[in-house]
């Protein structure tokens, strides 16, 4: 089949192809103008690219270096997937989008896979039918707006000069009270509406799950290619005398690059064409709009051609580099510290005084700020991670036992991926302001640390059922009974939340020192470039021209800057953890190779619950019956596909389980201690019994049915002036079915005839074959 990524369709008013567009009817002159901005991109990125090529022996050399001497963090206690969700669907449903060239609303059966692409297909159908999408979209450097008053409010800040009249008609009109947009400072914007308010919750909650991911979009694991570009922007905005954080640092390294140009392109496309432009001020609005995204695919295809031929010459060249830094070692080594000496000796006595004057003074306060709203969200992961075993342990032993262990964890393992139950985490970030440090450090947004966090407590919580789903599945190889299960189950998951309290604290700590170095080595750097930065030359004759290459004066300057601001962070955060505030370890705390033996029974393959332990291989929400005309073979092979989504307002999977564990929690146990959790098993489990006849929900009156088993959860004292943490996870998303049903929960349709929506069964859907990982474009819309 035909890939759907090179597929094309009619777009919208302006072409989509970037070196064809001109500014609309404009002639010659337009022409002109054209080859100008064209011209203007390739210098703005030939000369960032010399910045690139310099940094990137500098990381070459000190990623050899590293794993020559070995240092790093200690070895963390839990496991981490190596895969995380191969193959799997985030999030489906149907949605309304706007068509911007008939100006209509459509209705689109909509779904992100494991990549957090978000694909537009015509409706249901023609995703069963394999046919290609309309759209697939990165939403990499996108905002979220609920309302068209927000909407209006940034798109005419991002054009001066033109505001729409009070009573006057919008860009759009939306056909309900519940509109998302993504919202983009140069890309083309996306409109879409829901029907009632709980499905704008859930969508938002999914495309902010999508930006949050797209916008890291620089693999960790890049430990040459990821360090040198991120470096070379931080060095090139330097040069234009532009310090601190950078709010459009999203996306991979083709996006980044495009948003550079447009920073510096945005102000003068808006001061040539502003005036340009004619009609009323929501119909100029338009123009703006679809004038940048056409500059922008433009910019963005030249940056990805310039890029991938630079880093193509650099990866020709990487061997050769290999070498010499393997022959010459210990002597870069020895001429990078002489060369540290001179430049510590000249710029340590006002660096010191800049830093015990502007700096200093602060580093508590933003610490702070920044340690309250993160150990919430990492108290709210201990929480949802208690309660969804707890709840599961109930239901194993009062309700089929192991015949029904793995659908439940089928869906325990896509936890940290479900974008709803993960919700109340990461909104714990929200509340982060650094009020009055913001001007002073010139931090642009705090999104930039919210984000890094709660991709932490997204790692922190999925390497949490990893560990728990290795263990368990090593203790089920021993055939327990059911009782014997349950109690392994609460014994591995007091083990499991110990290894969580020592390695929260860790990536708590890192993440603390990492925001406090980019909040205020910047603020140094400009506060001492005035006096030091002329001087920098000449230090250049100290370098041999032969290591020149992984010798850069500028970021040995920078180190140094960096060592003497580095012993008053690493001071505050220690200070912080002897306090016992936020339940961080002290650092003399270190569980070295405590559980030597875990790490050996991660393997590569994934554990398949559904098709070691899932009884009828489903979840609920498939009919037990197989469609006409489908082999009972390919029915229960594509109840164990769908199995792996992780949540969907298509079939309601989503149900709540029957019993769950009661509404307090009570926050983690204090972490210096390192106690076991006590009383797991408060009650004895009593002797097995036929299960009840009908699910009993919590709390309900007992029936006479038998009696089930109750499961304590763990207690633990309450941590001395430690923040409030929510007791509980929000409610399940969708209402409960009776087992073995399936229904299509998509909203009520407009009375349009030309939606083209048609009723499909929901057996019927083959596997997904479409991702956006080698998507060349910023979004491919057809």
């Amino acid at each position: 089949m035909k890939s759907p990524q090179k597929t094309a369709f009619s777009s919208g008013p302006l072409p989509l192809c970037p070196s064809r567009w001109q500014y609309p009817r404009e002639g010659e002159a337009g022409a002109q103008r054209t080859r100008r901005l064209g011209e203007k991109t390739g210098k703005i990125l030939t000369e960032f690219l010399r910045f690139y090529e310099d940094q990137y022996g500098v990381a070459l050399f000190n990623s050899m270096r590293h794993e020559i001497e070995g240092t790093g963090a200690p070895q963390a206690q839990l496991l981490s997937r190596k895969v995380p969700l191969d193959e799997r669907i985030i999030f489906s449903g149907n949605l309304f989008q706007y068509q911007e060239d008939n100006k209509k609303w459509r209705n689109r059966f909509s779904l992100v896979p494991h990549n957090y692409g978000l694909i537009l297909y015509e409706n249901k159908v023609a995703y069963e039918r394999q046919l290609p999408p309309r759209a697939i979209i990165n939403s990499a450097g996108y905002k979220i707006l609920t309302s068209m008053d927000q909407y209006l409010e940034v798109v005419g800040n991002s054009l001066p000069g033109i505001t729409s009249k009070s009573g006057t008609a919008p860009i759009l009109k939306c056909p309900t009270q519940f509109p998302l947009i993504l919202w983009h400072p140069s890309a083309r914007h996306y409109y879409f509406c829901m029907m009632t308010e709980a499905e704008q919750e859930k969508w938002q909650a999914v495309l902010q799950d999508c930006v949050r991911h797209c916008n890291n979009g620089i693999p960790e694991d890049s430990k040459v290619e990821g360090p040198a570009f991120t470096d070379a922007i931080r060095m090139y905005r330097q040069s234009k005398e532009l310090y601190g954080t950078w709010e459009m640092l999203c996306g991979n390294e083709v996006q980044i690059l495009s948003n550079l140009v447009m920073e510096e392109l945005g102000p003068e496309l808006k001061a040539e064409l502003a005036p340009r432009l004619k009609g009323k001020p929501q119909e100029r609005q338009r123009q703006w709009i679809q004038i940048s995204d056409a500059v922008y695919r433009m910019v963005y295809e030249q940056a990805k051609a310039h890029f991938e031929a630079v880093l193509s010459k650099l990866l020709l060249a990487r061997p050769a580099m290999e070498a010499v830094i393997r022959t010459d070692m210990d002597q870069i080594i020895t001429s990078k510290e002489h060369l540290a000496s001179k430049i510590r000796a000249f710029i340590l006595p006002k660096a010191e005084v800049c830093v015990r004057n502007h700096v200093q003074p602060y580093i508590s306060s933003i610490l702070e700020a920044l340690m309250v709203p993160t150990s919430q969200g990492f108290n709210e992961v201990w929480d949802i991670f208690l309660k969804e075993v707890t709840d599961m342990n109930l239901n194993v032993i009062n309700q089929g036992g192991i015949d029904k262990l793995g659908e439940y964890m089928e869906k325990l393992s896509q936890l940290a991926y479900h974008p709803i139950k993960m919700q109340s985490c990461y909104e714990k970030m929200e509340p982060l302001r650094l009020d009055g440090l913001q001007q002073r450090f010139d931090v642009s947004s705090t999104s930039v640390f919210k984000q890094r966090a709660q991709i932490y407590m997204r790692e922190q919580m999925d390497n949490t059922v990893y560990t728990f789903e290795t263990l368990l599945h090593q203790e089920l190889g021993k055939g327990p009974t059911k009782e014997e299960l349950c109690k392994s189950i609460q014994r591995i998951l007091d083990r499991v939340l110990k290894k969580y309290n020592y390695d929260s604290s860790s990536v708590r700590k890192r993440f603390f020192r990492e925001a406090l170095l980019q909040i205020t080595i910047p603020f140094l750097l400009k506060k001492l470039a005035p006096t030091c930065k002329s001087e920098l030359p000449r230090f250049q004759e100290l370098v041999f021209e032969d290591f020149a290459r992984f010798i850069l004066v500028e970021n040995t300057y920078e180190e140094v800057v960096l060592q003497t601001v580095m012993k008053d962070i690493l001071q505050a955060v220690k200070e912080a953890a002897v306090q016992r505030k936020h339940n961080l370890y002290r650092d003399s705390v270190v569980l070295h190779n405590s559980d030597p033996n875990l790490h050996l029974l991660a393997g590569d393959a994934p554990i398949d619950w559904g098709e070691e332990y899932g009884g009828s291989g489903g979840v609920s929400g498939d009919s037990g019956s197989p469609s006409p005309g489908v082999p009972e073979a390919a029915t229960i092979s594509e109840k164990r596909r769908r199995a792996k989504q992780v949540v969907s307002v298509v079939q309601d999977d989503e149900a709540g389980l029957p019993f769950e564990a009661g509404a307090e929690l009570l926050s983690p146990a204090s972490l210096d201690s390192v106690t076991e959790v006590r009383d797991l098993l408060a009650q004895d489990l009593r002797a097995e019994s036929p299960p009840p006849a009908c699910p009993l929900l919590n709390g309900a009156p007992l029936q006479t049915s038998p009696q089930s088993v109750n499961i304590s959860v763990p207690s633990s004292p309450p941590v001395p002036s430690s923040p409030p943490v929510a007791s509980s996870p929000p409610a399940s998303p969708t209402q409960q079915l009776p087992p073995g049903k399936a229904v299509d929960l998509e909203p009520p349709k407009p009375n349009d005839q030309e939606t083209g929506e048609q009723e499909a069964s929901p057996g019927g859907r083959p596997p997904i074959h479409t991702t956006t990982e080698d998507s060349a474009g910023v979004q491919t819309e057809f």
